[in-house]
């Protein structure tokens, strides 16, 4: 992980590996969600997908890139103002330049230091999480990193199990599938728009993906039958709605937590990633050369 290179990328599923490696043996800063009534939590795409993951059992209001600003004029209660943002830049500079005005604590939770957001922030108000080197929009160590900062999920425990009770179970043909459908248990819901994002990045559109609970799936999600989609069932059982052959069983470990869901959905995904053509690794080289100009910013093919 130290040295790969733009022209050699890992795939995802490595990257979870040494993610987890890291972190057990890594101290993560701790966050007290709690500790503010009513906080407005913002992001984008995936960090705001990690943020309602983190805050979920407060009373935070969340909001994204589009709507912040009304949100917060439309909730009187406001007591702070989180910023989720890996990168802390990009959508995350105006947001922080905004919220600085605000007459409220502004927190910024990335995994970049000196980062351009940051300097809108007041310095003791920016928590830095670690994180390893890897591709861009990977994003696994550095929001496994924000998630670990208030969960008491044992990294190590999560990669013995990959290696012992997932990786055993996944097959060798997952390039004949042209979609794929992942269902959750329902405590694991928010978990769900991180791997539909995760699969746009990397596959689509020759490759697509929904993520659904187990109680999600049951309302009409597989209408329509095909013989190329697959479905991936975490810790849950077998829908009937999908032919027996085409779907795999995924055990999770005793008491998993969101990390636990997050790390071995990934994984999984990076062996999709693996055993198909090299989509993302033949094209992120152009996109970040575009989003450099989109955003006005460099937007690296690595994330150091």
């Amino acid at each position: 992980m130290r040295t790969f290179d733009e022209t050699h990328l890992p795939d995802l599923d490595q990257i979870v590996l040494a993610s987890l490696e890291y972190f057990s043996t890594t101290v993560i800063p701790k966050l007290n969600v709690h500790a503010y009534l009513r906080p407005l939590v913002i992001g984008s795409v995936g960090g705001l997908s990690t943020a309602r993951i983190l805050f979920e059992n407060t009373d935070a209001v969340f909001a994204d890139e589009g709507n912040y600003i009304e949100m917060e004029k439309r909730v009187s209660e406001i007591d702070a103002v989180y910023i989720v943002s890996a990168s802390g830049g990009k959508h995350a500079i105006r947001i922080a330049e905004d919220m600085s005005k605000k007459n409220v604590p502004v927190f910024l939770l990335t995994n970049t230091q000196n980062s351009h957001a940051s300097t809108f922030i007041s310095p003791e108000f920016v928590h830095v999480f670690p994180h390893i080197r890897e591709p861009y929009t990977y994003n696994t160590s550095t929001y496994l990193s924000i998630l670990l900062s208030h969960s008491t999920e044992s990294p190590l425990e999560i990669l013995e199990h990959i290696e012992s009770k997932v990786i055993p179970l996944l097959p060798q043909d997952f390039e004949k599938y042209e979609s794929f459908i992942l269902t959750v248990p329902p405590s694991y819901s928010g978990v769900r728009q991180l791997f539909e994002t995760k699969f746009d990045e990397l596959f689509a559109p020759v490759r697509t993906a929904r993520s659904f609970t187990s109680e999600e799936i049951k309302h009409a999600k597989i209408v329509i039958p095909s013989t190329t989609q697959c479905v991936i069932n975490f810790g849950v059982p077998t829908t009937p709605y999908a032919h027996i052959d085409r779907q795999i069983q995924i055990p999770l470990p005793e008491n998993a937590g969101p990390i636990a869901m997050l790390a071995i959905g990934y994984y999984v995904i990076g062996v999709i990633q693996k055993q198909n053509e090299p989509y993302f690794k033949e094209n992120i080289h152009v996109y970040t050369s575009t989003a450099s100009k989109v955003f006005g910013q460099h937007v690296p093919v690595i994330v150091e």
